[in-house]
């Protein structure tokens, strides 16, 4: 049992942070209008690996959207040449005759084709974080690197036949590289800020320049030099193979990811998870051309604050002006302490930004941009609640708990509820409670005073995203059916608000079905909005009465 004091606190910041401005609440409408785009949408839903083939032809991979795309070198249209789940691809290779291998980077495996129209084949697996790849073109040796969920680079048996070879372990992450017409493995370490080179017959590294910060990927162009892109800076360098010197060519954004060389012209491609963009860079002339690019990588959880929506972008957190549609970063990956959200709290004074993926939670001061703490350890946190008493309401999916954390260090944990199935996302009910969105396929109601679970609605397929509306009904993203519902917490009744959406991206194999959840705002005159995870969009919803003025 909490004190009552803190109960009272609790309950009266959960009450101020749904009040709002608006003096006089919209009745609830007849009917909606048809969504409108409200933020455009985007390819890729975060883009990483780059490779251009010997027919000149472009491709790119994503780890979130499970796929494998192509993208014109003219125009920027992209489109996907291997879908979900095998073409979830962080980096991609091409071989000396054709052949094509990518990393299934969360499914730990090498997926591997000799042409476009062999059938696949998994040269690797259980190798979790599998990262970047290339071939040796001198003799079609293939070799891959184990990041962040593991530091270690392997030689991979095109023919199946026998099991990857170990080179070397602990580097300090071995990301994007590429195998030079030496046969050396030329790469940076991201957590050294190095570039080395590495021989794959003894796992020898020899550092070439240690003046990155975090250095993401690393190509080498045939004229004597190594060209590296910063992750951390959004610097594109080259460096001098020779002497080792490094010089900044061109200033890019930071959350870069990966780089390719095209072998007929030599212009350079670089990829940006943060905006779902590749640009190509000119190192004759020094022109910089945007191939494709997105206001948003991957919109998940969001909330309205301030005239703004403020988006968990999982590679960015970023702010959405409700009067023009403007985004604006808050944070990016990499070029801060963010750790891929994909749920954001709001109270008056603080931000929460919650990582299922990474275990955290971190709380953010709203006026200074500061992280107040970082809370790590969680299990599978999938939405955070900021209070303005300072604490925080946490539901974890890994345990099926909703929990307050507190006092110094945000150490004092009081469970409030338990066995919940799989919770997704929650918001204040306004009365000393909170709802919550169990993807098991209930919306529930937890009274937090005692942790008492009345269920509001059973029968939800995949419920995802939830949001009060100023007539106070609640309106559920439903991920699986794709559809918006609105439904009253006092009868259980419910009416569809729109349907049809491009929500409800499909996880690939051993993730939570939640993978990307949904998120849906509604503002004081009653609009809704509501985040696309398949095409990176937002779209609004307006009251047909609004709709048609």
């Amino acid at each position: 049992m909490q004190p009552p004091r803190i109960l009272a606190a609790v309950a009266t910041s959960l009450a101020l942070a749904l009040t709002g401005a608006c003096t006089s609440a919209p009745t609830r409408p007849d009917r909606w209008a048809s969504p409108e785009v409200f933020v455009p949408p985007s390819s890729f839903n975060g883009v990483h690996g780059l490779a251009v083939d010997q027919r000149g032809r472009l491709f790119a991979g994503s780890v979130v959207g499970s796929a494998l795309w192509s993208v014109d070198r003219r125009t920027g249209a992209a489109a996907i040449v291997v879908g979900a789940p095998e073409g979830q691809s962080d980096d991609i290779a091409i071989g000396p005759k054709g052949e094509m291998a990518w990393t299934n980077y969360m499914m730990g495996m090498l997926q591997y084709r000799e042409s476009d129209m062999a059938p696949l084949r998994v040269l690797a697996k259980d190798l979790p974080g599998l990262n970047s790849l290339d071939f040796d073109r001198r003799n079609g040796k293939l070799y891959a690197s184990q990041v962040f969920m593991g530091d270690a680079v392997w030689e991979i048996d095109v023919r199946g036949a026998q099991p990857p070879r170990l080179i070397a372990r602990d580097l300090g992450g071995f990301n994007g590289f590429e195998v030079g017409p030496d046969g050396m493995l030329y790469g940076p370490l991201w957590f050294k800020g190095q570039v080395v080179k590495l021989d794959p017959s003894t796992g020898t590294v020899s550092v070439i320049n240690a003046d990155f910060k975090t250095p993401a990927a690393a190509n080498l162009d045939g004229k004597g030099n190594l060209w590296v892109i910063d992750t951390k800076t959004g610097e594109l360098a080259r460096v001098d193979l020779a002497s080792g010197r490094k010089t900044v060519v061109q200033q890019l954004k930071p959350a870069l990811d990966n780089l390719a060389i095209a072998p007929d012209d030599g212009t350079i491609y670089v990829s940006n998870m943060a905006d779902n963009s590749v640009q190509a860079y000119q190192p004759a002339s020094g022109k910089l051309t945007t191939l494709t690019s997105g206001k948003l990588a991957v919109p998940s959880g969001m909330k309205i604050a301030d005239g703004a929506l403020w988006i968990a972008d999982v590679f960015a957190f970023r702010r959405i002006d409700l009067a023009s549609g403007e985004v604006s970063d808050v944070f990016r990956m990499q070029a801060s302490d963010m750790e891929y959200p994909a749920a954001v709290g709001v109270s008056a004074t603080r931000f929460a930004l919650s990582s299922w993926f990474t275990g955290t939670v971190q709380i953010v001061d709203r006026q200074s941009r500061a992280t107040v703490a970082m809370l790590h350890k969680l299990k599978a946190p999938t939405d955070a609640l900021p209070l303005d008493d300072g604490s925080v309401l946490v539901i974890e999916a890994g345990s099926g708990e909703l929990s307050r954390l507190g006092g110094d260090g945000f150490k004092q944990r009081t469970t409030i509820a338990t066995g919940l199935v799989g919770p997704v996302q929650m918001v204040s009910s306004g009365d000393g409670g909170v709802f919550i969105t169990e993807s098991g396929g209930k919306l529930v109601r937890v009274d937090l005073k005692d942790g008492v679970r009345k269920t509001i609605a059973d029968g939800l397929s995949l419920p995802e995203g939830l949001a009060r509306t100023p007539w106070g009904t609640l309106v559920v993203a439903e991920a699986m059916s794709q559809r918006l519902v609105e439904i009253d917490p006092a009868t259980g009744s419910r009416r569809t608000v729109a349907d049809r959406l491009p929500i409800g991206l499909a996880p690939g194999p051993g993730l939570p079905p939640f993978y990307m959840p949904t998120g849906v705002a509604v503002d004081d005159r009653g609009n809704i909005y509501v985040s696309a995870d398949r095409n990176n969009a937002v779209y609004r919803i307006r009251p047909a009465a609004a709709a048609a003025r």
